[in-house]
């Protein structure tokens, strides 16, 4: 199956680039994703305890399964001030 990603915030130079697509098998959770962007953007390695992920427009656990066509949005925790 394949799933969109946009990277907000720093995490845009940390993979050079704002969206991309994942291939992953079916029933792939977010946590699977987060390990093949990771082996795809090294520089991904060592955020993953400070990232946040939606599926759609909602926050997705790390257990969630995706679905074919997923809209995933991949960023920083929200700092306020």
């Amino acid at each position: 199956m394949n799933v969109h990603v946009q990277f907000f915030s720093y995490f845009k130079q940390l993979t050079g680039t704002s969206a991309t697509s994942e291939s992953l098998p079916e029933g792939a959770t977010v946590a699977e994703l987060l390990t093949a962007l990771a082996e795809r953007f090294p520089k991904l390695r060592g955020a993953e305890k400070s990232t946040l992920v939606a599926v759609g427009v909602e926050y997705a656990p790390k257990d969630q399964a995706l679905r074919e066509g997923d809209e995933v949005s991949v960023f920083p925790p929200v700092q306020g001030g």
